[in-house]
């Protein structure tokens, strides 16, 4: 190695020279709220669209007449009476999604994890089936008993999952939770098997909850308002602690965030919102696993503007695959959990390849 003596002074013209490496250039500057401005935007796109596709076609100027200045016309009837209802279902439906896909990956720091890893929708499965099994409720997707079934199996598998997971030494972690998530799916799973097996009608409710579609139980959506409501209350109570938390649980505790406390508040929120998705709608995958990612590369990780992206971005998913769906199989349609299954499934492979991606 050569020392360069500094009383030597500069090097002598035509010596060589080092070049200093290039500056690295800053990273561009995401703004949140042009984020949710697009997300808005998209929202507004897919909700037009979603009251102007369906069995008949319906212009521009039909549409604008029904929701300004409806006389009764065949468009108007299909558009107030048919699609209305079910666009507000699909944007209840996508936001409850998508802030539970957005506390689910964010308290167990997983980029894969959805509402179902917390058992959710297995539940909802074992009560729906179990009902029918003892009560003999007819198969069909509107019946409110089964929406009350729907939404008790619900909530009591991820209460079950976060009793589960938190009853260790050092209380409830993401890895504990994933383990009783799993767990508590499997034993559901098995019990559903073993009900449809013995009872043809729990067959049959069974095939026909797990459509996971939008169209026919718009008329559930009023009763379940509250819930909603407490639902994202709770999740916005919660953004502060989810903030701390995805700094790790040691450093969440030195900022005075109870660790535990911040889970229960989320959790809690998690199953209502979910629940409320799966009574409304039954099992949608990938629904609460997509929009998280487009939500963060939207609007980044700060949970602020992460959790009321992912309610709008959640909604306008929902209604542009339900859209999509029925524009692939006009006259007919495909279930908007068929549709999210077809999109979903790909990314799904594509995230556990990434490994850097597989903890947040």
């Amino acid at each position: 190695m050569t020392l360069t003596d500094p009383a030597a002074g500069p090097p002598a013209a035509g010596a060589s020279r080092t070049p200093a490496p290039p500056a690295p250039k800053p990273a561009p500057r995401r703004r949140p709220s042009r984020g949710l401005l697009i997300a808005l935007v998209g929202l507004a796109l897919a909700l037009a669209l979603s009251l102007s596709f369906g069995g008949r076609p319906t212009t521009l100027a039909e549409l604008v007449h029904a929701v300004w200045t409806p006389t009764g016309t065949v468009a108007d009837v299909a558009i107030r009476e048919l699609r209305w209802p079910r666009t507000l279902t699909g944007l209840a439906v996508g936001a409850c999604l998508g802030v539970a896909g957005c506390l689910s990956q964010g308290h167990t720091r997983n980029a894969i994890a959805d509402p179902g890893l917390l058992g959710i929708y297995p539940g909802a499965a074992l009560a729906v089936v179990g009902g029918s099994m003892v009560l003999g409720l007819e198969a069909g997707t509107g019946s409110p008993l089964q929406a009350v079934l729907a939404f008790a199996g619900a909530v009591v598998a991820c209460a079950l999952v976060f009793a589960v997971g938190s009853a260790t030494r050092i209380g409830v972690t993401p890895v504990t939770l994933v383990l009783a998530g799993a767990a508590v799916s499997a034993l559901a799973g098995g019990l559903v098997s073993f009900i449809v097996l013995s009872s043809d009608a729990a067959l049959d409710t069974l095939r026909f909850w797990q459509l996971g579609s939008i169209a026919v139980r718009g008329g559930l959506l009023p009763d379940l308002v509250p819930f909603m409501a407490l639902g994202l209350a709770l999740a916005a109570a919660n953004i502060g602690p989810l903030n701390a938390l995805a700094l790790g649980d040691d450093t969440a505790r030195s900022l005075g965030v109870s660790v535990t406390r911040a889970r229960s508040l989320g959790l809690g929120a998690l199953a209502v919102l979910a629940a409320c998705a799966v009574t409304l709608a039954g099992p949608i995958a990938f629904a609460g696993l997509l929009v998280p990612h487009m939500a963060r590369g939207l609007l980044g990780s700060d949970y602020r503007w992460q959790m009321p992206g992912c309610a709008v971005i959640g909604a306008a998913v929902l209604l542009a695959a339900d859209t999509a769906g029925r524009v692939i199989a006009r006259p007919g349609e495909l279930s908007v959990g068929v549709v999210l299954a077809v999109v979903g499934a790909p990314f799904f492979v594509y995230l556990a390849r990434r490994r850097r991606m597989a903890a947040l």
